[in-house]
């Protein structure tokens, strides 16, 4: 157990330290400013990437962005083709190559939107419909049954555009994190 325990931190560690040096800061400050000039932002991801959208969707509600998340292939196709200039999208996609994602992410940016890829693969599908391409550099193993060291990095470069949304209007930003934080105080006992 002691093993697993050191191997599984450990994947996790180096996958943030791969991702931080693949992560170019330009994209970065281009997906915030395409976020924050957007009136609403769409979130895509599919298994493993999906609970990864949702984060991203609450996180982004948390500072004042109207954000949706959309993990059902149906909807997001449907949600993407709805889309125009005055929305970013988002999508997740460890491979990104997964069809219903790269087709939701076309569908977007042919319908005029800002196109935002989190991926971990240079030569993946999903870039050719990308405006904005923000990469992750995390190994499986072979014997995963989930992507588990991808959702790290994942998450941390979604930390990372929500701190640099949250500085780059940080009145707003402020404001309703601690109106949303009252509004939960509700949910406590």
């Amino acid at each position: 157990m002691e093993t697993i325990c050191r191997k599984m931190f450990h994947a996790g560690i180096q996958a943030l330290r791969d991702s931080m040096s693949v992560l170019d800061p330009k994209a970065v400050a281009a997906a915030v400013e395409a976020i924050r000039k957007a009136k609403r932002i769409e979130i895509y991801g599919i298994g493993s990437s999906a609970p990864i959208a949702e984060d991203a969707h609450y996180r982004m509600l948390r500072i004042g962005l109207d954000a949706k998340a959309v993990t059902d292939s149906h909807i997001q196709a449907i949600s993407a083709s709805r889309t125009g200039p005055d929305v970013a999208v988002l999508t997740i996609s460890h491979t990104g190559s997964t069809h219903e994602t790269v087709v939701a992410t076309q569908l977007a940016k042919e319908a005029g939107a800002t196109t935002i890829a989190l991926t971990n693969y240079a030569r993946s599908p999903i870039q050719s419909h990308a405006d904005v391409t923000l990469f992750t550099m995390a190994r499986e193993t072979m014997f995963r049954t989930e992507a588990m060291t991808s959702r790290i990095a994942q998450l941390c470069v979604i930390d990372t555009l929500i701190a640099a949304l949250a500085l780059a209007d940080y009145e707003r930003a402020t404001t309703t994190l601690r109106e949303t934080f009252d509004v939960l105080s509700l949910k406590r006992f």
